[in-house]
């Protein structure tokens, strides 16, 4: 007798992996991940537990998967920002690009990895450290590109690229959770530009 195919062995998944990412990055980014369940995760990613497990791993591997979906995805601002062509306007495009994505209508206010893992439990401690992972690795691909900068003339051989990094880091941090408590699109754009008054040009 003929095994019908939807008892083989090896089948193909049911769901697509890249849909479930986007939609496990929005429960964290709107719960936290102490706050997300695998109850929530599984009903939003539309998969069941095991089916879970077996594609992304336990729930501080899906975490991590998420917050790197969301980098390469709705958080790209600033790999947008990378191809401006002078550290200022660098700067001002990964700050403003931070405000846009932090305020979009529909979707929960801040940054997953500000508001997904800044307050986590003892479970949560891991994650908590992937995201400040994440964040470490972007501050020092920006001091590559304030380096350059510099080299190019358009930055101020006296500043410090680290620094500025961090300075960034910190701003568009700021305007997450400032996001998140509800402030203004419009007026977290004038704090971006408030944030580079001093910009120290060459």
């Amino acid at each position: 007798m003929a095994v019908s195919g939807s008892t083989k062995l090896g089948r193909p998944r049911e769901f697509d992996p890249d849909v479930a990412l986007d939609r496990a990055v929005l429960v964290f980014w709107e719960h936290g991940f102490d706050g997300a369940s695998l109850t929530d995760l599984t009903s939003a990613m539309g998969i069941s537990r095991t089916s879970m497990y077996a594609a992304f791993g336990n729930k501080e591997q899906l975490y991590v998967k998420a917050l790197e979906r969301y980098v390469n995805g709705l958080g790209a601002y600033m790999a947008l920002a990378l191809h401006e062509p002078t550290g200022r306007e660098f700067a001002a495009t990964f700050l403003h690009g931070a405000v846009r994505v932090g305020t979009h209508p529909g979707r929960p206010a801040g940054c997953p990895s500000i508001q997904g893992s800044i307050a986590t439990g003892p479970a949560g401690r891991s994650a908590r450290a992937s995201a400040v992972s994440l964040r470490d690795q972007a501050c020092d691909i920006m001091a590559e590109r304030l380096r350059r900068a510099q080299d190019e003339g358009d930055l101020s051989p006296d500043a410090d690229p680290v620094v500025l990094s961090r300075f960034l880091m910190t701003m568009a941090n700021g305007i997450a959770v400032q996001a998140g408590d509800g402030v203004s699109r419009e007026q977290l754009h004038r704090v971006a530009d408030a944030a580079l008054l001093g910009w120290p040009s060459a």
